[in-house]
């Protein structure tokens, strides 16, 4: 059983700690269900078509990993039995077992999820991307979970302007900051949102399970996964990274890669039902 903590800070009500083996372990922190807004409106700084139409979605509760992914989780899972496929345990490029794991395609992370839940005989797997916006908004309708803009002391993303695409290092009426051009510690901003997640913005892009669309036109409004019948191999990530611009970091903000792809901005973190924190 996993070991049960109470936290009654802010609105994080609940979460377990997933014991890995050899002192690694997965903090899971409970996201209670409720209703929001999902997309951002046309005058969002950074807006896209493929964040429209804005729909109202409604979320049971589940729990979410407190950070992406590390690189010591990675490891440890790694090392399970085989599922379907193979996993390298040391693909990240930015190396710290605590720094996320990155470099790792969207069929590295569901064979993850599928040896973690063999190994602890819980359901673990991707984020629906309804799943993801709401858990990072945390009751939030700006466009980051701390307001109207962000800043590098908040977060790790390009907070200086790039030239080549025509990018700005600034969001709205913030200030230009650093670019770190690597990955940090999970956490090491000391910053979470009220739901008590932490790197939400910048880091890593985040997998989602969802295929990709080009907006939100027939969107399900039950925070399920967003499935096609056809053989899309198009996936969503969310969050932004630490190779980009702060626009990119929005709740809002939606990526597509293949679902083959793993690059160092690449990274993921579980969800699973809220009934096994009990």
């Amino acid at each position: 059983m996993p070991k049960i903590v109470i936290n009654r800070s802010g609105r994080t009500a609940q979460y377990f700690v997933e014991d890995l083996g050899d002192g690694v372990e997965l903090e899971m922190v409970l996201i209670p269900g409720g209703s929001f807004v999902m997309g951002s409106p046309e005058d969002e700084i950074g807006h896209h078509e493929s964040e429209s139409p804005q729909h109202e979605v409604t979320i049971k509760p589940f729990c979410m990993g407190k950070y992406p992914v590390t690189q010591a989780q990675w490891k440890a899972v790694a090392s399970f039995p085989k599922v379907n496929s193979e996993l390298d345990a040391d693909p990240s490029e930015f190396k710290g077992e605590n720094r996320p794991v990155e470099q790792v395609s969207w069929h590295d992370a569901v064979e993850f999820c599928a040896r973690l839940s063999s190994h602890t005989k819980r359901p673990y797997r991707l984020p629906s991307e309804a799943e993801w916006e709401y858990a990072c908004r945390a009751g939030t309708t700006t466009p980051f979970h701390f307001g109207e803009t962000i800043t590098t002391d908040l977060a790790n993303y390009r907070g200086t302007d790039n030239e080549e695409h025509k990018w700005s290092g600034s969001y709205g009426q913030g200030s230009k900051g650093i670019y770190r051009e690597e990955t940090t510690p999970v956490g090491s901003f000391g910053v979470a949102n009220a739901f008590g997640l932490y790197d939400m913005h910048g880091q890593v892009w985040e997998w989602c399970a969802d295929h990709w669309r080009e907006n939100y036109e027939g969107a399900p409004t039950d925070g399920s996964t967003w499935l096609d019948d056809t053989d899309n191999d198009k996936r969503l990530l969310r969050g932004g990274s630490w190779n980009n611009n702060p626009e990119f970091c929005r709740s809002a903000s939606r990526s597509i890669f293949v679902a083959g792809n793993s690059y160092n901005d690449l990274g993921f973190r579980v969800v699973c039902a809220a009934a096994w924190t009990q």
